[in-house]
């Protein structure tokens, strides 16, 4: 048995069934995407679109890729026609960018609101006050071809656990605000991506419903 065999053999164990494992592959070339594949990984992630599109064609078809890395939004029309879910969507100028390239080609696109709960400035995200804001206005009422499936966020890149739990509280706290106030009626909105390779259990506890592993799966990036 392969080391990432075993990796995911024992990730999945240890994850509750009401947990989904998004094996994040950047950087990761084909042969080691396979191998997680054949270990029965369905769902991957990558950051760059690029780099996505360059692999996707040389992997199984029944592959469900998810965008997790920031998205420009003259990349989008490339990704629309065969992505699963965008977990990054974090302006609403990107989500008016994905719904018009998804209707453009009759489709509808699963999308996760990111929504930023770390300090650092380099992470993006809507601010709570942003996501509101959007869901109150009649634009974003109007539009087509995206469905709204949950929430994600990362959290701050720190040792201190219980700041990390914090923030992935206060994510699920959003969560069900915005579940109640705007999609109580909606069974597709239910997903809380949050939890890394370094913090997923923390996340777990906290709620999480999907979690991105990489390096735990296939080792650390050169």
């Amino acid at each position: 048995m392969s080391l990432i065999t075993e990796n995911i053999t024992s990730l999945k164990k240890e994850l509750p069934p009401s947990v989904k494992l998004v094996a994040i592959s950047k950087l990761k070339p084909v042969s080691d995407i396979l191998e997680a594949y054949k270990a029965g990984q369905r769902i991957f992630g990558e950051n760059r679109v690029q780099e996505l599109l360059n692999k996707k064609d040389l992997l199984p078809s029944d592959i469900e890729w998810h965008i997790v890395g920031h998205l420009q939004s003259n990349k989008v029309k490339y990704i629309v026609p065969f992505v699963a879910m965008i977990h990054s969507v974090d302006s609403f100028r990107l989500l008016k960018v994905i719904a018009s390239e998804a209707s453009s080609i009759d489709r509808t696109i699963d999308c996760l609101l990111q929504v930023r709960i770390a300090d650092e400035e380099t992470k993006s995200g809507f601010s709570p006050e942003e996501v509101t804001e959007m869901l109150d206005s009649p634009e974003f009422r109007s539009l087509r071809s995206v469905r709204f499936c949950g929430v994600m966020g990362i959290g701050t890149f720190t040792d201190n656990e219980a700041k990390t739990a914090s923030e992935f509280r206060y994510l699920a706290g959003l969560f069900s605000k915005l579940k109640s106030r705007y999609f109580a009626e909606d069974s597709r909105f239910r997903e809380i991506s949050m939890g890394m390779s370094g913090d997923y259990k923390l996340a777990i506890a906290e709620g999480s419903t999907m979690v991105r592993i990489g390096s735990l799966i296939f080792g650390r990036r050169q």
